[in-house]
């Protein structure tokens, strides 16, 4: 089982994302050339209207195309949003006036309540904890010694 980064940011001409369409919440359709893609595999790819967020992908079945040569095409599942949407938002540091530029994804079906928890989920994985107060890694490093 390998995993294999189709984000936008690569762009490596020779392992590159066609297409990534949803099929139902959960399963996509994604098309790409290179990389021989297998059954069970991970697929790395950027959300679209994204330019940072990526999803993980996990490949339930693959068909490798005769022509054009090294394209295929794979059924797989992921997180299932039933609407999309990402937003683009700021965050301050508490402590130093920091400022984080971030986007994050949300399923907008479940309405503006689920904005802040999303949000706030992003801001953690960016390294950005949120205890009392948002502090910036520098803010956090100053505080651990």
């Amino acid at each position: 089982m390998a995993e294999h980064d189709f984000r936008y940011n690569l762009l490596n001409p020779e392992h590159t994302l066609i297409e990534c369409r949803a099929l139902a919440p959960g399963r996509y359709q994604v098309t790409g050339n290179g990389g021989s893609i297998q059954s069970g595999d991970t697929l790395l790819v950027t959300l679209k209207g994204s330019r940072e967020l990526s999803m993980r992908l996990q490949a339930d079945k693959v068909r490798h195309l005769i022509n054009p040569r090294g394209q295929w095409v794979a059924v797989a599942t992921g997180p299932a949003f039933k609407e999309l949407a990402i937003f683009n938002w700021q965050a301050n540091c508490d402590s130093c006036n920091a400022q984080l530029n971030f986007e994050f994804a949300v399923d907008a079906s479940l309405g503006k309540k689920a904005q802040a928890p999303a949000a706030e989920a992003r801001i953690k994985e960016l390294g950005w904890p949120k205890n009392a107060k948002h502090l910036c890694p520098a803010c956090i490093n100053k505080e651990a010694a």
